[in-house]
């Protein structure tokens, strides 16, 4: 128990560190997940922060961040950051950036810990990551995780102040709008609890809105003009599947001697000399459908946020930087243009997904395709990624 002050009893410091030290020889960790379930339960919210602690300074002290102390630590973080009540957000921030955390360690966890944080407590709970002792980077990606689920920032008590601030704005994340635009409509945002969580995974053609080809359709020749940046802008929403997982990814950029037709672009797509379409053909073939911006969007921002097979992405708010860079290549925006220029011309485009049973393709469940039209049908540019468990 906790004494007249808030500091704990003998005791209770010596159950902390019983705990830590016997946890290596435990096969299964979910008999302490039960007691930190009922100590928060109960209120101590406290006792979480502290047992959290103690596990650092055990990783700290050369035993190694062995699984069982990586489970057990991810359960008293996830339960503090999504059990709503007085004190929890606060207790959560003592672990974000712990005595000998490094500099990567802390951006990764404030990244996960914003995403948790907006998905289940109140803005007003929330104000004290802005007003009290936390990470920059966490309150950053607060922000933006709170604009994805539709959270006036800009008017929040004690959020304001910080969000609106020029401060940041030269921040990865300051260069992304307040609001939510049109096209980014009501993303599809992860669920969480303290035993878990879920989210969409929106990939694969839209059937419904097939185009087929016409047969008197001409396809007009097409050059590469892919550059090595041109192409990483507009992988950035898949780039986590590759350097987290076991992805594929194909960006290209074609320049067209004439302007192409909506008709004749399942044509069009095979004859450019895709990797990812290598073997289309009579027998294999390449299914076109167009798709509006919102859900190039949907599909670009899940791959980032959520990611691949064997990772978790980048979460909300780099999320949405990703898919945003991703949308803006493919789109063939400037790279230095306001967000309300870029969307202008996302929406000017013309967007198609496809798909196609080709060896590239691994067929499992992280399958995009991907290609936009600009305006005047002179450039398409292409993201096919692939990924597998």
């Amino acid at each position: 128990m906790r004494g007249a002050q808030g500091a704990y009893a003998p005791c209770v410091t010596d159950r902390i560190q019983k705990i830590v030290a016997e946890l290596p020889e435990l096969e299964d960790v979910t008999g302490v997940w039960r007691t930190a379930d009922r100590c928060l339960a109960q209120g101590d919210n406290v006792f979480l922060a502290d047992l959290s602690l103690a596990l650092t300074a055990a990783h700290r002290s050369g035993d190694g961040w062995i699984w069982q102390y990586e489970s057990l630590f991810d359960h008293l973080l996830r339960s503090l950051a999504v059990t709503p009540g007085p004190g929890n957000v606060a207790q959560a921030l003592r672990l974000i950036s712990p005595a000998g955390a490094t500099a990567a360690a802390v951006r990764e966890r404030s990244r996960y810990v914003a995403s948790l944080l907006a998905s289940c407590q109140s803005a007003e709970d929330l104000s004290v990551v802005f007003t009290g002792k936390a990470p920059e980077e966490l309150r950053a990606c607060l922000v933006h995780e709170l604009v994805l689920r539709g959270v006036d920032v800009t008017r929040a008590p004690g959020i304001a102040g910080w969000a609106t601030s020029p401060h940041w704005k030269h921040h990865p994340l300051g260069e992304l709008p307040l609001t939510l635009s049109g096209v980014e409509g009501e993303p599809d945002l992860p669920g969480y609890s303290a035993r878990g969580g879920s989210h969409a995974m929106p990939y694969g053609p839209s059937r419904t809105r097939r185009v087929r080809a016409a047969a008197a359709a001409h396809a007009p020749s097409a050059a590469d003009t892919t550059t090595p940046a041109a192409a990483d802008r507009i992988g950035a929403a898949v780039a986590n599947w590759v350097e987290g997982s076991n992805g594929r990814v194909e960006a290209r950029v074609f320049g067209l001697a004439a302007p192409l037709g909506a008709e004749a672009v399942p044509g069009a797509l095979p004859s450019l000399g895709l990797e990812c379409l290598c073997g289309a053909g009579k027998k294999t073939a390449v299914t076109v459908a167009a798709c509006p911006p919102d859900q190039a969007w949907r599909v670009l921002f899940a791959a980032a946020s959520t990611g691949g097979a064997y990772n978790h992405g980048v979460r909300g708010a780099y999320g949405r930087l990703a898919a945003w860079r991703s949308l803006a290549g493919l789109s063939g925006a400037a790279e230095t243009g306001p967000a309300e220029e870029v969307e202008a011309r996302v929406r000017e485009c013309a967007w198609y997904d496809f798909d196609a049973e080709t060896s590239w393709f691994e067929r499992v469940a992280w399958d995009i395709g991907l290609l936009a039209v600009s305006p005047g049908r002179r450039r398409l540019a292409v993201l096919a990624a692939t990924d597998t468990d």
